[in-house]
């Protein structure tokens, strides 16, 4: 890595400010001053000192948080304390500048072990819905916990949803304190399955999430860095939930025979993205001080970024502008495009084979029209893409076929002869409506569905990577 981009990393200033202070000779590698900003160095094993401060480069970094009372899981708030409000004053002045995140929420009222980091896909897979990861609590109850509300909640008990909650494992400590172990995390889950059982939760405390463990040394309020043991732990556990989640997925490949264009959706499809906009909405609604609404995603999918505006304002009260509002959501997404969202594995070998072919490419997304130019520019897709459509583009949103027969439009394509990738239901019924083929991909925030996914597509891929089958055939012909 540069030298100069290694420490502007380090929030060390900008690329021309820390140019100047090598070029003052406020830099050395390795105990020898640094001569150019375009010296190389190895980030793993070289020594910086930059105006006598040592420096050691982390692409992430990572925080167990002891979360108290009265502190709510945002990054930041106009009248609440947030936990990046605690965490700060243990940060370095290097990470002083970086996004970090908590993995997932408590409640106001719940206290108890938090992960913050700004690992983006770690956080993914920590949350996905589908991967079942563990959360242990201690629970105290308004009134003494009976064996047969015990058994109810190891079976799984109705909280008013359309499913009840998986089994969960419950161990009496007290008369009125309990360990439960749950595998999901929707809102408020633990107050409610108690409320189910007839009892009111009056203190919760999570001690575990994951392979991750509260440091019990850690009063209220206090964090400290992860060690590498624990770390390594968590990485090793979203890997082997992911082997097994993808372990039963048998792909189909789509025919390119007789296709004019390809016309791709963006957040969940080209790119992996939808960890980052749950985040978003958590962030956001915690500003005003409302907690996610548990099918949130279900209502907003599809929408276009203004139909999904006028909805949040209208449903939750929101005192910005239209136009406010998704400045603001442009703002927070910017960073985390360029920081932390990648391709999905094996789009750009894809693309290649697709103009080869002399196949047309379009970007069809409800998405704004400034955040798809910008994922564009990130990875350098517009030498690809003939067309990108936005839902401001089109008067309806997903499931309408209008924006998918727009980009056929804009591509000069015949409906009929056009391939659509989707990773969710109303994309896949627009794409369909449009009288086009679709190829639905898996992506985590859709996995809950993907029955009903493989059901409406004409074929189903984990990833771009299995369509390397297609260049095979190309080389066996």
């Amino acid at each position: 890595m540069r030298l100069d981009k290694f420490l502007s990393q380090l929030n060390m200033g900008t690329r021309s400010e820390v140019k100047q202070l090598i070029r003052k000779g406020q830099v050395t590698v390795n105990g020898i001053p640094a001569t150019s900003p375009e010296q190389k160095i190895d980030e793993q094993a070289d020594t910086v000192v930059c105006q006598g401060k040592m420096f050691r480069y982390q692409k992430y970094v990572y925080y167990m948080m002891n979360k108290p009372q009265g502190v709510i899981s945002a990054t930041m708030d106009p009248s609440d304390q947030t936990v990046l409000d605690l965490l700060r004053p243990y940060l370095p002045e290097q990470d002083g500048k970086r996004e970090l995140v908590p993995a997932g929420r408590l409640d106001k009222d719940t206290e108890g072990l938090l992960l913050l980091t700004d690992d983006g896909s770690l956080i993914h897979e920590l949350l996905s819905p589908k991967k079942h990861v563990d959360k242990t609590y201690l629970v105290e109850t308004a009134k003494p916990l009976s064996a047969e509300a015990l058994c109810r909640l190891e079976e799984g008990v109705d909280i008013g949803e359309a499913r009840q909650t998986l089994p969960a494992k419950a161990k009496l400590i007290s008369e009125r304190c309990l360990q439960l172990t749950i595998h999901e995390g929707k809102f408020h889950q633990v107050k409610r399955m108690l409320r189910a059982v007839g009892n009111e939760v009056t203190a919760l405390k999570r001690i575990s999430f994951g392979t991750l463990q509260l440091d019990e040394t850690l009063a209220p309020g206090e964090c400290r860095p992860l060690t590498e043991v624990e770390l390594q732990e968590l990485y090793a556990l979203t890997a082997s939930e992911k082997e097994n989640d993808l372990s039963a997925q048998v792909p189909a490949i789509p025919d390119l025979e007789g296709i004019e264009a390809v016309i791709f959706d963006l957040d969940g499809t080209l790119v992996d993205s939808m960890w980052m906009w749950h985040q978003i909405d958590i962030e956001y609604l915690g500003r005003y001080g409302i907690p996610l609404p548990e099918r949130l995603q279900e209502s907003i999918e599809g929408k276009s970024f203004h139909e999904t505006a006028v909805y949040f304002k209208e449903r939750f009260d929101i005192p910005e502008s239209l136009d406010e509002i998704k400045d603001t959501w442009n703002a927070m997404a910017w960073d985390k495009y360029e920081r932390e969202v990648p391709l999905k594995p094996g789009v750009k070998a894809f693309l290649e084979t697709c103009r080869r072919r002399g196949i047309k490419l379009g970007i069809a997304t409800s998405n704004s029209r400034a955040l798809a130019q910008n994922i564009a520019d990130v990875h350098g897709l517009h030498d690809y893409f003939g067309c990108i459509m936005t839902g401001c583009d089109v008067l309806k949103g997903k499931p309408a076929p209008d924006i998918y027969l727009a980009a056929a439009k804009g591509l000069g394509a015949d409906p009929a002869h056009c391939l659509v990738f989707e990773d969710i239901i109303p994309g896949i019924m627009a794409g369909k409506s449009a009288g086009m083929k679709v190829c639905a991909v898996e992506d985590a925030y859709s996995a809950d569905v993907r029955a009903q996914k493989q059901e409406l597509a004409d074929y189903y891929i984990v990833d771009y990577t299995n369509l390397q089958e297609i260049e095979k055939r190309e080389q066996l012909a």
